[in-house]
């Protein structure tokens, strides 16, 4: 593959898999261009900082494959470039005998994933977090935690360094097919292109709409709200601790996640984001409100997951509420032990018949790759998912 390549958005997928062309010998220029002042500045940096194991996901899929070897890979990488990271371990926690049918379903998955897992009970559960109540649990050991913002930046040294070109404050704000070339209006210039691909996360099926492709779903924003333990209640938490997932859900519900600079947040709420970037609740813009409400898939899954939608509104409003959820857990804990955390909104995408796309989501047009959901855990799996939207990219600039 030769010729120019496009990158639109610079968080870690967009970056790994810049990085990826160039390791591949894309022997044309590869440029990056991301719309704010320094890369990973949204979901790449608003998000919980796990190296996920790849135990929620359905065997066979891509979330599970990319996820497990996502999970090796981005270990290799940090201990490769010394970037602070801790293979830490995880506990999953039953609180109450309801939930055992769902553990030991997640046990089997882990089996069957080729996952390292270990069932406690009580116990052992104590012996791994002291302090947290449960009438069985799962050890997973591969989980991990980073700073992934701090991984972007790695990965966007090695683009540069291998020739390509990584420019920020530069806003896509067109898109032309002239013959086989794409016209890239970014940054008030314009940029020639013989493949663009799209990582623009929170924008990508704004950025693939912009590009004639049909997304066949739209990005539905919700944020993610946390707390964080005061530094005094820190040590009832050693890791991270997290319940039994709803498996008709995309969100793990509120658990507890200690960082790699040794703080402990709690959360998050799910709620339905007033802005693509917004990261307060105050936070409102009226293209994303009128985007997400005048789509029918909207509704459809409103109707479809209302309770849950009006139980998560509820916590976020009541602290009280939130600290409930978080007690199952760890009983220990009081509302003067948690403080503001701040948020992260997930670039959730939803079909028009009001389905959550639960699995990635690359759409591909002539001459152009877009990602078009990429949830969590696209972090942990991002090398992967670079190098799979890298070869997307070549063979398609191949068969044009």
């Amino acid at each position: 593959m030769s010729g120019a390549v496009v990158v639109i958005g610079g968080g870690i997928v967009g970056l790994a898999t810049a990085r990826s062309l160039l390791e591949g010998g894309h022997r044309g220029r590869v440029i990056v261009v991301e719309k704010e002042v320094e890369c990973g500045r949204h979901q790449t940096d608003h998000n919980s900082g796990v190296i996920h194991s790849g135990i929620y996901y359905k065997p066979g899929s891509a979330k599970a494959e990319m996820c497990i070897a996502g999970n090796r890979s981005m270990v290799a990488f940090c201990r490769e470039h010394a970037i602070a990271h801790a293979v830490c371990g995880k506990l999953i926690v039953a609180s109450d005998r309801d939930e055992l049918t769902r553990l030991d379903a997640l046990h089997d998955r882990a089996v069957q994933l080729g996952i390292a897992v270990e069932r406690l009970g009580p116990d052992g559960a104590r012996d791994r977090e002291p302090h947290v109540r449960a009438v069985a649990a799962l050890w997973i050991p591969s989980t991990g935690i980073v700073d992934f913002r701090a991984v972007a930046a790695v990965l966007a040294v090695l683009v540069h360094d291998a020739g390509g070109e990584v420019r920020t404050a530069t806003d896509v704000t067109a898109l032309a097919r002239r013959g086989d070339r794409w016209i890239v209006t970014a940054g008030g210039s314009e940029l020639e292109a013989t493949t663009i691909v799209n990582c623009a996360g929170l924008h990508s099926d704004r950025i693939a709409r912009l590009a004639g492709a049909d997304p066949s779903a739209r990005i539905v924003p919700f944020r993610g709200e946390y707390y964080e333990l005061v530094p005094a209640r820190r040590h009832l938490v050693r890791g991270l601790v997290y319940p039994v997932p709803d498996p008709g859900l995309p969100f793990l519900g509120v658990h507890l996640t200690r960082t790699i600079d040794d703080r402990v947040h709690a959360g998050p709420n799910a709620v339905l984001g007033l802005r693509r970037e917004g990261y307060r609740r105050t936070d409102v813009d009226l293209r994303d409100v009128v985007s997400t409400l005048a789509y029918p898939g909207t509704w459809r899954l409103a109707r479809r997951l209302w309770r849950t939608a009006a139980a998560e509104q509820y916590r976020s409003l009541r602290k009280a509420v939130f600290v409930r959820s978080l007690q199952r857990l760890v009983p220990e804990l009081e509302a003067d032990d948690l403080v503001p955390g701040g948020a992260g909104v997930r670039a959730q995408a939803i079909t028009a018949d009001g389905a959550m796309v639960d699995d990635f989501l690359i759409v591909e047009q002539a001459g152009a790759v877009h990602v078009c959901n990429a949830p969590s855990p696209a972090a942990t799996s991002s090398l992967e998912i670079g190098r799979v939207v890298a070869a997307a990219a070549g063979a398609n600039g191949v068969r044009r």
